[in-house]
């Protein structure tokens, strides 16, 4: 990254920012930023039952008019406060384009009105009835593939440990992009990229212990492996996983940890570095060198699983 660039990045990572009093104001710009005025791409909405409220998905088709055999089960990021479907509406069209499956976007709730592990359970209601239901879509379980950014990565990897530990089903494959999956961010972590990339990169450390703040029910969340699942004591059993992570990510160092924790426990993992890449990164559009390194490893580990 040059200094220019570097330059303009700190001057823009406000450290005052307060997560906790501005959440609603960071959401109405999201949406500001989300969908297209005219959708130029096929969608379709639905609305999922679960007792007492509805779950909103949007599926994305990857072509026209075209049979779709493989599908990537999308969990947004946004700190588990902010980001919804629309806000996330063109990285999902652009991942349907670029790998040519079906793409399902989860509008799980958000914290602070709805606390863990509430967004969740919301994200494993869809799993689940998307797993087990193989006439649902039309496409087996094993061409179902979890992904998530950020706080959607932290609950795709949630999710395969609920999922191995319910016995309901259990995913093939997960790719987790810049996953939040530790429970300190403060001075006190053990990993230094929180402490060289937690001031000038755009995310702060300290906007990250505002949104697990907000996303926690209760001190003993902090200690939860569904909340923090580097902290799962048994990570065996899990999906095949894709790690990317961030060269100047604040969470860059817990992603590479938990794939090596996943590795230590049995299960294939890979992990890959994007260089001179913050966090958010993924949200770009698709001629930024970042993304489309993303979309090589991501189409790589998507194929290999195929072959299996």
């Amino acid at each position: 990254m040059n200094k220019l660039t570097r330059a303009a990045l700190r001057a823009i990572s406000h450290p005052n920012i307060s997560i906790k009093k501005d959440y609603k104001l960071r959401r109405k710009l999201r949406a500001a930023t989300g969908r297209p005025p005219l959708s130029f791409y096929r969608t379709w909405d639905h609305q999922v039952d679960c007792g007492d409220h509805e779950i909103p998905v949007r599926l994305f088709s990857p072509r026209p008019n075209a049979p779709v055999e493989a599908l990537l089960l999308f969990l947004h990021g946004g700190g588990w406060v902010t980001g919804n479907i629309d806000t996330y509406d063109r990285v999902c069209h652009h991942m349907a384009q670029l790998t040519g499956r079906m793409v399902v976007s989860v509008d799980y709730r958000l914290a602070p009105e709805h606390r863990f592990p509430a967004g969740l359970e919301d994200c494993y209601t869809i799993a689940r009835a998307l797993y087990r239901d193989a006439a649902l879509l039309g496409i087996p379980p094993k061409r179902i593939t979890l992904i998530g950014d950020s706080a959607g990565a932290n609950l795709a990897a949630a999710l395969s440990l609920l999922a191995r530990d319910r016995g309901e089903f259990l995913p093939s494959g997960q790719i987790l992009i810049y996953p939040a999956v530790y429970n300190d961010h403060s001075p006190a972590s053990p990993f230094a990229s929180v402490h060289r990339n937690g001031a000038d990169y755009l995310l702060t450390t300290r906007q990250i212990c505002e949104y697990m703040e907000l996303y926690r029910s209760c001190e003993a969340d902090l200690h939860n492996p569904y909340f923090a699942p580097l902290l799962a004591e048994d990570l065996t059993n899990q999906p095949r996983t894709l790690v990317l992570t961030a060269e100047f990510d604040p969470l860059r160092d817990e992603g590479e940890a938990y794939a090596k924790a996943l590795a230590a426990a049995g299960n294939p993992v890979e992990c890959h570095r994007i260089t001179d890449a913050i966090h958010g990164y993924f949200s770009l559009p698709p001629h930024f060198r970042t993304v489309r390194e993303s979309y090589g490893y991501i189409n790589a580990f998507l194929q290999e699983g195929d072959g299996l």
